[in-house]
Order: C-alpha cells, then sequence, then structure tokens
C-alpha cells in the first residue's frame, strides 16, 4: 500500500507487539473493519488480514492514534510523531508509567489525550481498560468493544491499576501454573493437571463475574467445616500468607511503573 493510501485510514497503531495485537485482534472481532486500522512498526508484526503495514508512518494526521510502543522507547519517538499529531487526533497512550502531562508536554497539538491501560484478554472481547484523560463517549465506547471500560479520575492511581489489571494476567496465568503444578505433584499427568487448572480457575471466575457475593463468601461456600476445602484454605490464610504474597506483587509492580514515569519525565 502506498503512503498516500496508508495515510487515509483513520486509526493509526504506533507498535502492534502482544498488547497492541490483542487491541488491534478484539476491535476486528468486535466488528470494527480492518480497513480503518494502519500499523505503524519496522518489526512488521503478523497482521488481520486488511489492516495496513508501514515501517514508518507517513504523512498525514490520523483521526486516533494509540501509542503501543515500550515505554522506554518514548523520548527517542515522540518528536518523530509530534508533527502528525492534530486537532482532529484523539491521542491514546498505553504506555506504562508514562504520564498526561508528559504526553501533553510531547503532543501540544493534540484534540485530546487519554492512557489507556488494557490487559491481553482484549482480544477476546474480555479485557479490562482503565482510562485517564481527556474522557468522552467515543472513547468509552471504543474502549467498550474490548472488555470493561472504566475511567480512573486521579491519575495518581494509575500505576496502582495498571499492576492490578493491566499485570493481572500474568499473575493469574502463574497461579494456574502453580495450581497444575500442585496437582501434578500429587500424581497427576501434567497434561491432565493443567486443563483441570485452567478450567477450574475459569468456571470459578466467571460464576464470580455473576455473583452478587464476594470472592471470600464464595471460597466459603466451597469450604465445610473441617473439610479438605478448609484444610487447603487455613494454608493460603495462615498469617495472611496470600494477601501479603499478592500485596508485594503488586507493589512491586506499581514500583516499577513509578520509576517508568520519572524515565518518561526525564528526570534524575
Amino acid at each position: 500500500m502506498s503512503d498516500s493510501g496508508a495515510a487515509a485510514r483513520a486509526f493509526w497503531l504506533i507498535g502492534c507487539g502482544n498488547m497492541g495485537g490483542a487491541m488491534l485482534r478484539g476491535w476486528i472481532a468486535s466488528g470494527l473493519t480492518p480497513s480503518r486500522f494502519l500499523v505503524v512498526d519496522p518489526a512488521r508484526p503478523p497482521l488481520p488480514e486488511g489492516v495496513a503495514w508501514l515501517a514508518d508512518a507517513p504523512e498525514g494526521q490520523p483521526e486516533t492514534m494509540l501509542l503501543a510502543i515500550k515505554p522506554q522507547s518514548f523520548r527517542g519517538v515522540a518528536p518523530s510523531l509530534a508533527p502528525l499529531i492534530g486537532r482532529r487526533t484523539t491521542l491514546l497512550s498505553i504506555l506504562a508509567g508514562v504520564e498526561i502531562s508528559t504526553l501533553k508536554a510531547a503532543f501540544a497539538g493534540a484534540g485530546s489525550i487519554v492512557r489507556v491501560m488494557p490487559n491481553t484478554p482484549a482480544a477476546i472481547g474480555k479485557g479490562v481498560l482503565a482510562l485517564h484523560g481527556a474522557e468522552d463517549a467515543a472513547t468509552t465506547a471504543l474502549m467498550a468493544r474490548l472488555g470493561l471500560a472504566e475511567w480512573i479520575a486521579d491519575e495518581a492511581l494509575f500505576d496502582a491499576v495498571t499492576a492490578l489489571s493491566g499485570s493481572g494476567p500474568a499473575f493469574v496465568y502463574r497461579f494456574i501454573d502453580a495450581l497444575a503444578a500442585g496437582g501434578a505433584a500429587l500424581g497427576l499427568s501434567a497434561d491432565q493437571a493443567l486443563r483441570l487448572a485452567t478450567a477450574t480457575v475459569e468456571g470459578a471466575a466467571l460464576l464470580a463475574a455473576a455473583s452478587d457475593e464476594t470472592p471470600g463468601v464464595l471460597a466459603d461456600r466451597v469450604a465445610s467445616p473441617g473439610g479438605s476445602t478448609r484444610e487447603g484454605l487455613d494454608v493460603l490464610d495462615t498469617d495472611s500468607a496470600l494477601m501479603r504474597l499478592m500485596a508485594d506483587t503488586l507493589r512491586a509492580a506499581t514500583k516499577r511503573n513509578s520509576d517508568l514515569a520519572v524515565a518518561a519525565r526525564g528526570a534524575d
């Protein structure tokens, strides 16, 4: 496709790695036409049919631009992108740690700027998308195609949200792995243990999402007094072992997001 034809596409993705690719697949699966998208990525990632690709950004100003590069690349890439972002452009950024003030300083000409923290289940319409910035119905509707979209009023909480829902799938996958490994240690084959663990987490999550009860109440309903489930829960609950582990996990991820913000601002 020629530069002129690519530039005419309304939605540009700058970078299309794991997360950008998941969002792109989710939007197309939701019914958006591939012909509206242009991916700008020197690595030329695998793309859905009908999505345009260029190694470098063409001339022109898109209606929507999604920044999906690595946060560490922001300062090097921003100057070349700034002329491509005009008053009719909505700039969406999924760069962890790169704050609205930093984005506004780099892209003063943007019509509106929104930080987005998605997660990979967006690819199947089951993502969680935290939003902060210029709130509007069109952006909400666009993100709702990918799952649960929620605006976060206080940007100071965005690092915590990133750790919880942005990084959260990775922590859940680790739990599934650990649950399966525990089953294998008791004699189940590794592949069968993994199937059982994955289906167990899927079913439990769907039930929790559909229930009016808290997960804590649902856990207690599975555990009969003196039964095997209660015995296992006692291991997780002793000295708040699981709670402390998850708090430490989220704290570490949140601190890294804060460090990325400092780097993006160019501070020492």
